[in-house]
């Protein structure tokens, strides 16, 4: 009884399966369970060892006795102990299943002998300060839930594990570690020439763009596509105030929100697109529905443009990374363990490691892989080079 998969007897006895909507209302009140058991069980044993003992004295007096007691407790042992309830706990279907009609029956016509038993056993509980009402129903935690669904084996395909663990995940991830940073946010600047907005505009891979005017922290508003035709349907009189009528109002995240939290904002709010703003109300990048579903899913961008923009697989078979890609594209790109708990990028993540802007051709190794600096500015690490994968001490090399 104790052994079942108390989530596939539940399942079985939302089913209708009659035996298992018995099971299950014989373990809501174990207490009664185990004093029904229990009390057959003693029942039993005392009884045999009873008749034992009177059998023993009859045969051989009182050296008979001993002879009793060793013979039934190996009887007992074997038969009426490890060998019946390891096979029950190895298939616990297969006996409690059938038990719990025969539970159910005694159940009733011994109410009055468990009923009894269970009272004073609680009443000596609450002598000792113990609630015996109080249900010890532990929900499942993350961790333990994560374990259920690794351990899951063939039952649950790979693919859909993975996804399973990164709904798990969300909760450890913000949406500054997924944002596209500032530096590499596309939007419209309402100074530039009118030909410069339609090129950009024509141009555009993607459904929403920002509209700002001088920087992007003079954020006006977000242009959907689908107001695009809008725009280039009159070249002539166009004129980029008429931008500012057709934006949508700007929707501010603040950093660190997380991601299952900022998944359900955008759904209440049906918004697609967020800005990124930090404590100051800075803007410090731009967080996508998208970006949030490729954390569960994986990639599934048909984006040519900025699918893999940051990650080129070199013919050599090395790899040539852009400093400012995130960590967490790479490991997922490339199957790497970079550590995500720190920076958010490639190029922080070498300066932290480095504690100074490295010169090209420095080489270090962060988790058994080796990188090697190949362009580097005054503030920051431009392109990086995977060299090797192989397993070796981490330790940093300077050249």
């Amino acid at each position: 009884m104790m052994a079942l998969n108390r989530y596939r007897l539940k399942h079985l006895a939302k089913e209708g399966n009659r035996s298992a909507l018995l099971t299950e209302k014989l373990l809501l009140k174990p207490d009664q369970l185990l004093s029904l058991i229990l009390f057959g069980n003693n029942l039993v044993n005392i009884s045999a060892a009873s008749v034992a003992t009177i059998i023993g004295l009859k045969l051989y007096g009182e050296t008979g006795i001993a002879i009793a007691t060793i013979v039934l407790t190996v009887l007992i042992l074997i038969f009426a102990e490890v060998a019946p309830k390891t096979f029950a706990a190895l298939h616990p279907e297969k006996i409690a299943f059938p038990a719990a009609y025969v539970l159910t029956i005694l159940g009733k016509l011994l109410y009055p002998f468990t009923w009894l038993i269970n009272r004073l056993s609680n009443i000596l509980l609450n002598l000792l300060g113990i609630n015996p009402d109080e249900i010890n129903d532990m929900p499942m935690t993350r961790e333990e839930l994560r374990t259920v669904v690794l351990e899951a084996g063939a039952m649950i395909p790979v693919r859909r594990q993975k996804m399973l663990i990164s709904i798990l995940d969300l909760e450890n991830i913000s949406v500054n570690e997924i944002m596209v940073p500032r530096n590499e946010i596309s939007g419209i600047d309402l100074n530039d020439s009118t030909d410069e907005i339609f090129d950009q505009i024509t141009n555009c891979q993607h459904t929403r763009l920002p509209v700002y005017r001088d920087n992007i922290d003079n954020m006006l508003g977000v242009l959907h596509v689908r107001k695009i035709p809008r725009v280039l349907a009159d070249k002539e009189n166009f004129s980029a105030d008429d931008l500012v009528e057709l934006v949508n109002e700007p929707y501010f995240v603040p950093m660190g929100t997380p991601l299952h939290v900022q998944l359900r904002n955008f759904q209440r709010q049906k918004l697609r697109l967020g800005l990124v703003v930090d404590e100051y109300g800075d803007i410090q990048g731009i967080i996508a529905m998208e970006d949030i579903l490729e954390e569960i899913v994986g990639e599934f961008t048909t984006d040519l443009q900025t699918f893999d923009q940051d990650i080129h697989r070199q013919e050599d078979g090395t790899i040539i990374i852009d400093g400012a890609a995130m960590i967490r594209d790479i490991n997922r790109q490339l199957q790497l363990n970079l550590p995500t708990e720190g920076p958010n990028t490639l190029n922080g993540l070498i300066l932290e490691h480095l504690e100074h802007i490295p010169e090209p051709g420095t080489s270090l190794m962060i988790e058994n892989i080796t990188l090697e600096i190949l362009q580097s500015a005054e503030n920051a690490v431009k392109t990086v080079r995977i060299t090797s994968r192989h397993p070796k001490p981490t330790t940093l090399l300077h050249e």
